[in-house]
Parts: C-alpha cells; sequence; structure tokens
C-alpha cells in the first residue's frame, strides 16, 4: 500500500478530496490542484458548492485567476455530493472545530465528516485531519469511527494522520503553500506517505512527529504561546495606564535587547477562530489526566477583560468632555477581529461597540473591509465610507482595528477625540486629540 500511494503521489495519479471548503480547506484544495493532483472538494453549502465551480473566489488568501484557471481546467472541482468520496485517493478533513454554549469543545463536525467518510472508505485511501482539536482526536475519535463504519483496520487497509492547519488570514508574507507543516501519523508508513503528499503540494518544509496526538499538541501550544504573551501585553497596558506611561513605548524599548525578549502587543481583546479556542481545547482535555493550567485560564481571562476596560476608558474619555456614555455619538473604526481580514467571529472590536451602545452610546462603525456584522441575531450596517463629516460629528472615535486602508490623517484633521486602542495612529502628527491604549 505504501509503494503503491508513494507511485501515485509521484506520477500525479492520485486524486485528492478536501472536507469543508472554509478558510483551511479552500486554500489547501487551491495548492493541490496546482500541484497536478486532480482534486474535489466537498461543502454543504450549495452556496459555496456553486461559486467554486464557477471560478468565483470567497476566501481572501485565494487568488482569483488561479481559482478560476483551476476549475475551467477540470482541476478543480467542488460537490455536495459526498458519495464522490469513494473515487478519492487522499481525504483532507477541514471543518470547524468551534465551542459550544458551554465553552466546551464541540466535534459534531468532525464525528458528521467522519462517519460519511467511513461509509465511503476505500482500502488504500489517506484520511487526514486538519482541523485544530484536543490531543487524542485523531486516535479516540476520528480512528473508531472509521474502522467501525468501514469494517476496515487503520494501518493495513488505509492509513490515517493529523496535520493542523496553520493559516493566518491578512498574512502578506506566510500563506498556505509557504508555511512550514507538521504530520504524525498513526504508524512510520501513514507519516511517511502523508509527509510525502505535503511535501509535492507545499514549499514549507514538511516536519515530522512521532504520532497525531504530537501534532494535535504543538498547535494547540502554538496558540496557547500567544494567548499568553498577548495577555502579558494587556496587563502591561492597563498597568502603564495606572501608572500614566505609554505601553507602546515601553514595548518598543524593549525591542532594542537582541535576546530573551520577542514583542507581543496589547489591544482590545482577542477575536477570530485560534487563539480565543484553542487554549480552551488544552485545558479542557487537561482535566481528564487530572492536570490544571492556571497559566492559560489566567491569560485567558486577562484578555477576555479587554472589551470592558477598553469600554471604560472610553467613557472616561467622555466624561472627561462632560459628556455621559449614554447619548453620545461614537464612531468606531474596525469591526473585524484582526487587521486586513472581513471576519468577525469572536471580534473583541464588536464587543467593545455593543458595550457601549448596552450602555446608551448612538454607535456607528466604519470598516473598509465590513460592511455589516450580525451580533445576536441581529445585523449591524456599516457606513459606507468614511468622511470628514462623520468624523466630526463623533464625540468620541475609536479605532478598534488596525486596517491600513483607513485615512488617519483624514480622522486627526476632523475628530474632536480619539481612542486609539491598536496605536494604528502611531505615525499621525500632531497629536493631541489622539489616546493610545
Amino acid at each position: 500500500m505504501k509503494r503503491r500511494l508513494l507511485r501515485m503521489i509521484q506520477e500525479r495519479s492520485l486524486v485528492c478530496g478536501v472536507v469543508g471548503l472554509g478558510y483551511v480547506g479552500l486554500p489547501l484544495a487551491v495548492e493541490k490542484a496546482k500541484a497536478g493532483f486532480r482534486t474535489i472538494g466537498f461543502d454543504i453549502q450549495p452556496e459555496r458548492v456553486a461559486m467554486v465551480n464557477q471560478g468565483q473566489n470567497y476566501i481572501g488568501d485565494v487568488v482569483d485567476q488561479e481559482l478560476g484557471a483551476l476549475t475551467a481546467g477540470g482541476m478543480l472541482a467542488a460537490t455536495e455530493d459526498f458519495e464522490l468520496l469513494k473515487a478519492v485517493d487522499f481525504i483532507a478533513v477541514c471543518v470547524p472545530t468551534p465551542l459550544d454554549e458551554n465553552r466546551q469543545p464541540d466535534l459534531r463536525y468532525i464525528r458528521e465528516s467522519a462517519a460519511q467518510i467511513a461509509r465511503r472508505l476505500r482500502r488504500g485511501t489517506i484520511v487526514v485531519l486538519e482541523s485544530t482539536s484536543y490531543p487524542g482526536t485523531t486516535e479516540e475519535l476520528l480512528r473508531p469511527i472509521l474502522e467501525q463504519g468501514s469494517g476496515m483496520k487503520c494501518g493495513e487497509d488505509f492509513y490515517l494522520g493529523f496535520s493542523p492547519e496553520r493559516v493566518d488570514p491578512g498574512n502578506l508574507i506566510y500563506h498556505t503553500c509557504n508555511t512550514p507543516r507538521v504530520v504524525g501519523g498513526i504508524g512510520r508508513d501513514a507519516t511517511e506517505v502523508i509527509a510525502a503528499l505535503y511535501r509535492s503540494v507545499l514549499q514549507g518544509e514538511v516536519f515530522e512527529v512521532s504520532r497525531p496526538a504530537a501534532a494535535e499538541m504543538e498547535k494547540l501550544l502554538e496558540n496557547s504561546y500567544r494567548s499568553v504573551n498577548i495577555a502579558l501585553a494587556n496587563e502591561m497596558a492597563m498597568l502603564c495606564g495606572a501608572m500614566g506611561l505609554d505601553v507602546w513605548e515601553v514595548v518598543e524599548a524593549a525591542k532594542t535587547k537582541p535576546y530573551g525578549f520577542t514583542a507581543f502587543y496589547p489591544g482590545p481583546g482577542i477575536g477570530g477562530h485560534c487563539i480565543p479556542v484553542d487554549p480552551v481545547y488544552l485545558s479542557w482535555r487537561a482535566r481528564a489526566f487530572g492536570c490544571r493550567t492556571p497559566l492559560l485560564e489566567s491569560a485567558a481571562a486577562v484578555n477576555d477583560r479587554m472589551p470592558e476596560y477598553c469600554a471604560a476608558r472610553a467613557a472616561r474619555m467622555l466624561n472627561a468632555q462632560g459628556k455621559a456614555v449614554s447619548g453620545s455619538k461614537i464612531l468606531a473604526l474596525g469591526a473585524a477581529y484582526k487587521q486586513e481580514v472581513a471576519d468577525f467571529r469572536e471580534s473583541p472590536a464588536v464587543r467593545v461597540i455593543e458595550l457601549l451602545r448596552e450602555q446608551g452610546a448612538r454607535l456607528s462603525f466604519y470598516d473598509p473591509y465590513l460592511s455589516r456584522y450580525v451580533w445576536k441575531g441581529k445585523t449591524r450596517p456599516g457606513l459606507p465610507r468614511l468622511t470628514g463629516s462623520a468624523l466630526s460629528e463623533a464625540d468620541l472615535v475609536l479605532v478598534l482595528t488596525a486596517h491600513a486602508a483607513v485615512d488617519y490623517s483624514l480622522v486627526q484633521k476632523h475628530a474632536r477625540q480619539i481612542f486609539d486602542t491598536k496605536n494604528a495612529m502611531k505615525e499621525i502628527v500632531p497629536r493631541e486629540n489622539i489616546t493610545v491604549l
């Protein structure tokens, strides 16, 4: 089986399948097709399937022209018909792994995908989970579903492994193709074959680990590292604010040390699909082994507090003008969870906006990437463009996302008072109306 699959990889006769065509799955499908592997994308959302088959892109990290050429040339197609899983030799599972309403891991999409695959699994197929989850998911959850549903044995009839997605939306340097990969398979042969496929598709280095759980753990370590260090930066921001110091100046000064310090920056909180979620998966899993993760839990508490802290700072700035929050006009710049993306999942900017709205402020927002966002079932439309009159009419302007496309000189010129939580206006002068976090 190993020799046959390695030969198929070398000859590009292997047919690839990608289950889930979101921000992870679609870029991966495109890279596999670009590398010469005929690829089928599977998704339960008909609008996504239709857009892919028409060559229409909906993911920022995908080049429109490449997608169109691949679909037109027959190298990439999308479908809602999971029966076509019978026609593929490699299946990457790229489905969401959110938290449920009780902030517990929600693995229903992995379970449902595994059940679909198991009913159609052929001998000699490779299955790789890319969705971020707790250590043990591949071996303890995915493997039994595949074996019981197919009647086949992992390692003898099919290969199974884990290779965590590493996607940083908006990153202009690292994309799916050139970001290093980690691969852990169940058994040495599985690891070797999975790594060979990724090496044939991607430009980044492929690093092999001993088993899937090691690869699952390293992904959670990556984002737990970020969560803890961002929490430290946020805690320093609150402390510097109380002391009358500029935390941005302090961080820049610390960066001058050529060793032992990596700069992380504060902000109104953390958002997106990884940093708020992944450490929770790790803390949840740790409890099954009788372990606690107080550092991760403390970091999450600090980061969760930041939207409230920023809303309170905004209220104090209005008070300094002799204005109450209730009835004041506030213009927020940014609703996305990070710069240069159109994604408001877990966005701290949205939380700050809604906290101030709850206190009676009259809120409007402008985001060059987002025309609207949804909060608790309600659609919040944004301003179609940023104007001097909109800025001058606001009692306070909040910078909540550091989008480079915003004209910050215009903001400084027209705004009465600005609270810049991201230091996005660090190059702007004069600064008499600018307060930083």
